[in-house]
This record gives structure tokens, C-alpha cells and sequence, in this order.
């Protein structure tokens, strides 16, 4: 058997004890340590009755497991918090809001048996379960796609010596984005291999708010930095989809200009700017209408947010690309 540990970092969410108790009830070998990521921030003073709640549903497992503070400076920062505190030959970093399945130790147990030794990560497949009798949400969608990210570590295997002198993840990504597939891209430069392992992994869609979208936006932040650190090739390095940067800038561009036009009097101009402006936001609003339910509720929190997430997406990368113009490459902290 394969010793190995299991990092959760968390914010103590709704989700945690179902992640707890799927990776309770899961058939196979037990891990030997689970760590436990308490990344919530100091202030205000966090419950500590929603964390005994979440570790009443782990069974036996209770004895194996540590709860760590994390620093609440992102995933990030807080798996490798709880990467310096594993002694197994590998970690498997679990997100507090995924379901592993009823076979996932057995299946992780295969998975890590059929490495090979150039074999540094072994992610598992994640599944989206999608409300059936109707078509998605917009929100529905885009958590769908993370069951076709490369290296998510929503369920990601490492060996845990080569994740220390690769230095553990970039912790100046703040967000789980981005931040698995930074990691995967320097490993792969190292010459390891990354193999797609055989276990599955349950991701229900979160419950999220009218504008939880314009939020997500902050994303291209990271993608400013993950072109820093790998070049613009990036994109089709890590077979990550590039979405429609160069859209929301020239729709932004647009109603910028239409702005500065009309203030200036150039009116015929400006109404030529302000209508690009308008196609542009009505072609995005469209592509994310027509494939949803289309219901009123759905198509105004779509047309809502269709106005505001072009510039938003604009700033946070443009904002992003000044902040890290510098940025060099990733090395450990040591502490």
C-alpha cells in the first residue's frame, strides 16, 4: 500500500461536512493524515462550532486528522501550509467543496500504484452533475467546465517531495484559479510527467449570487500573471480555454471612446462607438442566453451583468498586468 495524506484547505463552507463524510465513507485505504486548512480570515472571530460540526462526520478518521490555521491568503497559500505538515510520500489536495466517491481511496490507491517514476501529479476525474429538465444557467455552465480543466486540484495527487522542490504553489495567485495549472506547467519544464489518474470526484455546483460572474472576473488577474511566469504560449500549454478578453477590451474601448467623444462634441462619432458598444454587449448577452434556461430571472441577471463584465475583465487584466510586470519566478518561502 501507498501511504499518502490529504490537504483540505477550507473556509469552513456549507460543503465541508458532505466533503468530509463522502472521504469518511470512502472504500479503500484510509490515508494515513488528514490536514485540515482553516483559512478563515482572523476577523471577525470565526465559529469554532461550524469546524467540530464538519470533523463530528469523519468517524474514525477524526484520530488521523490536524486542523492547521491558514493564513487566509488563498488556496493556494493554504495547501502549502498544509504541505509542510505531510510526511507521506504523497499528498492529495481535495477542495472543501467536492464529494469523492464511494470508491475513491480504492481508485486513488490504483492510481498512485500505476505511477511511474518520472510520475510527479496524478489528478482525478472530476464530474459536474447538471440539473436534469432543463437547460443550465450561465453560473451551471461555467462550473461545468472545470470538469474539463487539465490539472484541477479540486482532486490533485502529488508526490510530495517533488512538490517541495518545486517550491509548493505560486501563493501569489489568491484565487483557485490558475494556480493548479502554473504548478503543472513548472513540473512539466522540470521533466516530469503528469497522468490523468482513474478515481472520481463529485462537484456540485455551488449556490452563487446574481453577481457572482462580475466576481469571477478578477480571473484575469492570474491570467496576466501565468503569461508573465510562461510566456504567451501559455494558453495551449495548459489546453486552457482563452475566453473573450480581446472582446470585452474592444467593447470596453468602444464605450470608453463613445465617452470621451461625446464629451468633446463629436457626436456623430461617438454614436458610431456607443452603437459598437451596444452590438458587442448584445452578441456577448446572446451567446450566454441562447444556451440557458432562458427563464426572466436568468435572462436579466444575464443582461445585467453582460454590461458590467467587459469592463471589469478589462481592468482586472490590465490591472493584473501592471501588478506583476516583474514578477519572477516562484521560489519556496522557507518558514
Amino acid at each position: 500500500m501507498t501511504p499518502y495524506a490529504v490537504v483540505i484547505p477550507t473556509l469552513v463552507r456549507e460543503s465541508l461536512p458532505d466533503c468530509l463524510a463522502a472521504l469518511a465513507a470512502a472504500h479503500g485505504p484510509r490515508p494515513e493524515h488528514i490536514v485540515l486548512v482553516d483559512d478563515r480570515p482572523a476577523t471577525p472571530v470565526p465559529d469554532p462550532e461550524r469546524l467540530e460540526h464538519a470533523l463530528s462526520v469523519l468517524g474514525d478518521l477524526r484520530d488521523r486528522t490536524t486542523v492547521l490555521p491558514g493564513e487566509a491568503r488563498g488556496p493556494a497559500a493554504a495547501r502549502n501550509t498544509g504541505l509542510r505538515a505531510v510526511t507521506e510520500p504523497w499528498v492529495v489536495f481535495v477542495d472543501d467543496d467536492v464529494q469523492v466517491g464511494p470508491h475513491w481511496c480504492a481508485q486513488l490507491h490504483q492510481d498512485l500504484g500505476e505511477a511511474t517514476p518520472d510520475t510527479a501529479g496524478v489528478p482525478g476525474v472530476i464530474t459536474v452533475p447538471l440539473p436534469g429538465g432543463r437547460r443550465p444557467t450561465d453560473w451551471e455552465r461555467g462550473t461545468a467546465g472545470l470538469a474539463r480543466a487539465r490539472w484541477i486540484s479540486a482532486d490533485m495527487a502529488y508526490r510530495t517531495e517533488v512538490l517541495r522542490r518545486a517550491g509548493g504553489f505560486d501563493e501569489r495567485f489568491p484565487r483557485a484559479h490558475r494556480e493548479d495549472a502554473d504548478l503543472a506547467l513548472r513540473l512539466l519544464d522540470a521533466g516530469w510527467r503528469i497522468r490523468r489518474g482513474c478515481r472520481t470526484t463529485l462537484h456540485p455546483v455551488r449556490p452563487a449570487s446574481r453577481w457572482a460572474s462580475v466576481r469571477s472576473q478578477r480571473g484575469h488577474a492570474d491570467d496576466a500573471l501565468m503569461r508573465r511566469l510562461h510566456g504567451p504560449g501559455w494558453w495551449e500549454r495548459a489546453v486552457a480555454p482563452r475566453g473573450r478578453i480581446r472582446r470585452h477590451a474592444a467593447i470596453t474601448a468602444a464605450a470608453a471612446g463613445a465617452c470621451a467623444l461625446a464629451a468633446t462634441g463629436h457626436r456623430r462619432a461617438a454614436a458610431a462607438c456607443a452603437a459598437g458598444w451596444a452590438a458587442g454587449t448584445a452578441e456577448f448577452a446572446r451567446a450566454r442566453i441562447v444556451p440557458g434556461p432562458r427563464t426572466p430571472e436568468e435572462v436579466a441577471t444575464v443582461l445585467a451583468t453582460s454590461v458590467v463584465i467587459p469592463p471589469a475583465a478589462t481592468w482586472h487584466r490590465l490591472a493584473g498586468a501592471w501588478r506583476h510586470r516583474h514578477a519572477p519566478a516562484w521560489r519556496e518561502v522557507a518558514r
